[in-house]
């Protein structure tokens, strides 16, 4: 991996390019010529979206590229942003029968080389399906909504997504960083559904621009599709000090070309250690932080961020301090943060949801010297949307029907982070797809079975 270049602020741009080199066209072919093309492929069952694998190569090699984009596509509709963020280590690549002989097939990168292809070539992949006279609002623009808005529209549906933020596209525009996940990825992604005759609403957020009642009367049917919200407080005295950051917010900074040189030579923690923890950790880095350190209150072991993000966090000189917790944030007279106070935790017994719960040790407590604060915690729940639709919830986790992801309002469906809750699924990408294109199906059966009265 290249450098990064920590001093210069010059070089800032430059660090959040994307870091993963593309394969070039000699390298697909010979690649994609190394498939079995395995009759009973281990690698679409563990794919959650079940792309056809092995198809989508077999055309990569014999040069049908269209192809190649349509059969990723049809069954990913963020299949170009999933070939740069999904775990394929231990999903497809895991599953690859040549792991118990050589090596898996490089099938994310494939699949990159395959949706690179029709970005370049500005391929229009798909196209409406015959108007059937039903609308759908999609609450929610991120890849659960968009999936479910790609296949309605394929289905006949009209379908409005009313998105909050400037831009659609959710976590893979404004969530992952920049050096894994070009903006101009995600941005091909939404007009990719927009050129089905999608309307998508930017900058109205439902419940504050366009009241739930209007949706519950205007449409036939609502897909709420509205992600997570912004990470919680850590609930320690000096949160409030300048330099202290929320992380969504942080890494939504960089995407959007804000670049501060308030990084540059200084000494930064990260609290937590999930996905969004790492992604504020490398983006420090390439703002040009000196020192970046994560605590986390728990070991190793139960760190929830992927295999790969680890290792390139610790690639790029990410410090790791486990079964270590903050306990207060210390400011100058300024107001501006100086140091973190920590203490050393050990593990107990594991509490409901299965995990060890963290246990402070008296008397451990010392002090690191930090000029910034990111905080990474997970992030809340959209509870007063959820209440506004009089959904059942678990503390803002939305109940459905698991098969057809129907809310206790069987006019909702919902799809996404706003179904998942602790110990419940591994909330990537690629789930949140899948989920959104099975709440489509499910609404298209419903109405079906209306309309032939079966």
């Amino acid at each position: 991996m290249e450098k990064i270049q920590r001093v210069s602020y010059t070089n800032l741009e430059r660090n959040f390019q994307e870091v993963e080199r593309p394969l070039t066209n000699q390298e697909a072919r010979e690649e994609s010529n190394r498939c079995l093309y395995c009759y009973d492929a281990p690698c679409i069952k563990a794919c959650p979206t079940g792309i056809d694998i092995p198809t989508f190569i077999k055309k990569i090699a014999s040069g049908n590229m269209l192809g190649s984009a349509k059969t990723i596509m049809s069954a990913n509709p963020v299949g170009a942003s999933c070939a740069r963020v999904c775990p394929t280590e231990e999903l497809c690549e895991g599953a690859c029968v040549l792991n118990h002989s050589t090596k898996p097939i490089m099938i994310g990168m494939l699949q990159r080389h395959s949706t690179d292809w029709a970005i370049k070539n500005e391929q229009t992949l798909f196209e409406p399906g015959t108007t059937n006279g039903k609308s759908v609002a999609i609450v929610g623009g991120g890849p659960a909504g968009l999936s479910a808005a790609r296949e309605l529209a394929r289905l006949g549906y009209e379908v409005t997504i009313f998105e909050a933020a400037d831009k659609a596209g959710g976590l893979n525009t404004y969530g992952i960083v920049s050096f894994r996940l070009p903006q101009s990825i995600s941005y091909w992604e939404v007009e990719q559904v927009e050129r089905l005759n999608v309307t998508i609403k930017t900058n109205t957020r439902v419940g504050k621009d366009v009241s739930v009642e209007d949706l519950l009367k205007g449409f036939d049917c609502i897909v709420l599709a509205a992600g997570m919200a912004h990470v919680p407080h850590l609930g320690i005295e000096g949160e409030e000090l300048e330099g202290v950051y929320d992380a969504i917010e942080f890494v939504k900074s960089t995407k959007s070309g804000s670049l501060t040189k308030d990084f540059v030579g200084k000494r930064a923690v990260v609290i937590g250690a999930g996905n969004t923890a790492i992604d504020g950790a490398t983006c420090s880095v390439r703002l040009g932080a000196e020192n970046v350190k994560i605590l986390y209150r728990r070991s190793e072991e139960e760190m929830t961020a992927y295999d790969f993000e680890y290792e390139f966090a610790k690639q790029d000189g990410v410090e790791f301090r486990w079964l270590t917790a903050p306990k207060r944030i210390i400011g100058n007279e300024h107001g501006k943060v100086t140091g973190i106070e920590c203490i050393k935790m050990n593990l107990g017994d594991a509490g409901q949801d299965g995990r060890r719960r963290p246990i402070p040790i008296e008397g451990s407590e010392y002090v690191l010297p930090v000029d910034a604060v990111i905080k990474a915690i997970g992030q809340t729940r959209h509870l007063e949307l959820i209440e506004q639709f009089g959904l059942q919830h678990d503390d803002g986790v939305v109940q459905v029907n698991k098969e057809t992801y129907q809310t206790s309002n069987p006019n909702i469906y919902a799809c996404g982070d706003v179904v998942f809750g602790k110990g419940k699924g591994d909330a990537m990408v690629v789930t949140a797809a899948q989920q959104g294109k099975l709440a489509a199906y499910s609404i298209h059966r419903q109405f079906t079975t209306v309309s032939t009265g079966r």
